[in-house]
């Protein structure tokens, strides 16, 4: 049996990342990461997770306004988010990939998943996650998509 959220969310963005219907039925969702081996707990979470995600859905407006600002990682995160982890996040911020309400979104999903220390792929995936759910950043989530797919780095324009 599957027993990780983290599984249950990439089972879902790989299965799910193309389909049109926004809101599938969360019944039949349900029953369907059962019936593929996922713990009912952890079925839950997943889906609360991706409730969380929309819920922080970003006004298009308000991305990309300039300026900029020191981000300093709390304890915590530095707990959860190694050095690799935490320079590749500064990394995207850097080259445009991410501005910084769309860091702040990306670590707030980082920390509600389940664990310890997140490591780089599982890091990637997120981001992946994030910018698929952002309006007007399908550039981004082109070149993320590449990257988590193993089809080269790509180059931001």
């Amino acid at each position: 049996m599957k027993e990780n959220m983290f599984d249950v969310l990439m089972y879902l963005f790989e299965n799910y990342m193309d389909e049109t219907d926004a809101e599938p039925d969360r019944e039949s969702l349900r029953t369907e990461l059962v019936e593929a081996g996922f713990a009912d707990t952890e079925v839950n979470k997943a889906l609360a997770w991706l409730d969380g995600l929309v819920d922080l859905r970003l006004d298009p407006a308000l991305a990309n306004r300039p300026g900029r600002a020191l981000r300093v990682f709390s304890p915590e995160e530095c707990e959860r988010l190694g050095v690799a982890a935490r320079g590749f996040l500064i990394f995207l911020e850097q080259a445009g990939v991410l501005d910084s309400q769309t860091r702040e979104l990306v670590l707030d999903r980082l920390m509600a998943l389940d664990g310890g220390e997140l490591d780089l792929d599982q890091l990637k995936w997120v981001v992946l996650m994030v910018l698929f759910n952002q309006p007007g950043r399908e550039a981004e989530f082109a070149w993320i998509e590449d990257l988590v797919f193993d089809q080269g780095a790509g180059s931001l324009h």
